[in-house]
């Protein structure tokens, strides 16, 4: 149930909206009886919040003609949605066409939220990298994100909580280096100290955050949105697939993005005597996936020449793929 405090600024942002509001929709709002909805009217009023009483067949409570509330009274939780829906409209574009309204909203709340949620909030803006845009999020808990933006901010170590894909829970202790949005999920990357290697945890599989004492030194020149694709590239799943592809890693990208494949050009060799020199680079590809079915159409869709190292399953699909292509461009119209 929600606490008293919280049920008085529900009750304020009830009056807020407009009109003359019965003590019984009221409470059924608040879901509390009238009489406590008269006790926080009340307590309004003491905070000189200018409620008044109206007596009458459509009598309740409205606030005073003219009454201007301060600029924000936010939660945690809403304070955060706020600045993090801000900032990510910045880094997609969707912004005015001066670029300035949403730096200049997210000064404004920045101004009127307490001190100690403002250097939360900072924390998180400051450690905060983003990949591509996306429509849906899985926003993580403030409860666990603030933490762990304030130990990637200071570098202080951390014990989690996780639970695994699989549903396995431990607990580790993690130098966190960088918080990342990416594909409408979050992550945090560091060095997992229970296993000693480097490893991405995503925020909303984590149930509890617990700062250590003392602090660590992060790697330099770190990249946690590099370090968070290539670990999703790199996952371990069924099939490791090796190719090499006649084009550029921006080319190459278009149809398979940095979560799902780490793309490196190949030397360049000298074009021989009379040859384009402007033949395109070949590039090795490789991908960890659970299926293979769906990239035949994905490499034709490249239009490059490419060449399979492995799996031999996957020449046998892009066979029957190019089978099919052939079948259809020769089908006679009915």
């Amino acid at each position: 149930m929600p606490r008293p405090t919280a049920r008085v600024l529900t009750l304020l942002e009830l009056l807020q909206s407009g009109g003359t509001r019965t003590a019984s929709e009221l409470a059924e709002r608040l879901d509390v009886d009238e009489r406590t909805v008269r006790h926080y009217v009340s307590h309004l009023v003491d905070l000189d919040v200018p409620v008044e009483a109206v007596r009458g067949r459509y009598g309740g409570y409205r606030l005073s003609p003219g009454f201007r509330m301060p600029p924000l009274m936010l939660s945690d939780d809403e304070a955060l949605a706020v600045l993090l829906g801000l900032v990510a409209g910045r880094r997609a574009g969707l912004t005015t066409a001066t670029g300035t309204a949403s730096e200049t909203a997210t000064a404004k709340i920045r101004r009127v939220l307490p001190e100690r949620l403002r250097l939360k909030l900072d924390a998180v803006l400051l450690s905060l990298a983003f990949t591509a845009p996306s429509g849906d999020t899985v926003t993580p808990e403030s409860e666990v994100l603030l933490p762990v933006a304030d130990a990637v901010n200071h570098h202080r170590p951390i014990s989690i909580r996780y639970t695994s894909t699989t549903g396995a829970r431990s607990e580790r202790t993690l130098h966190p280096h960088g918080l990342v949005a990416h594909s409408g999920r979050w992550y945090v990357t560091g060095a997992d100290l229970s296993t000693g290697q480097d490893r991405t945890f995503r925020l909303d599989r984590i149930t509890g955050v617990r700062t250590l004492p003392g602090s660590f030194e992060p790697p330099a020149g770190l990249d946690p949105a590099e370090r968070v694709l290539t670990g999703l590239a790199m996952a371990p799943y069924r099939h490791e697939v090796t190719l090499r592809v006649q084009g550029t890693a921006g080319h190459i990208h278009t149809r398979l993005p940095p979560s799902v494949a780490i793309v490196a050009e190949l030397p360049h060799p000298e074009p021989p005597d009379g040859a384009d020199p402007r033949t395109e680079p070949w590039s090795r590809v490789e991908m960890r996936v659970e299926r293979l079915d769906w990239l035949p159409a994905v490499l034709a869709s490249l239009d490059r020449p490419f060449v399979i190292e492995r799996p031999a399953e996957l020449r046998g699909l892009v066979e029957a793929f190019a089978a099919r292509l052939a079948h259809s461009a020769r089908a006679e119209p009915s």
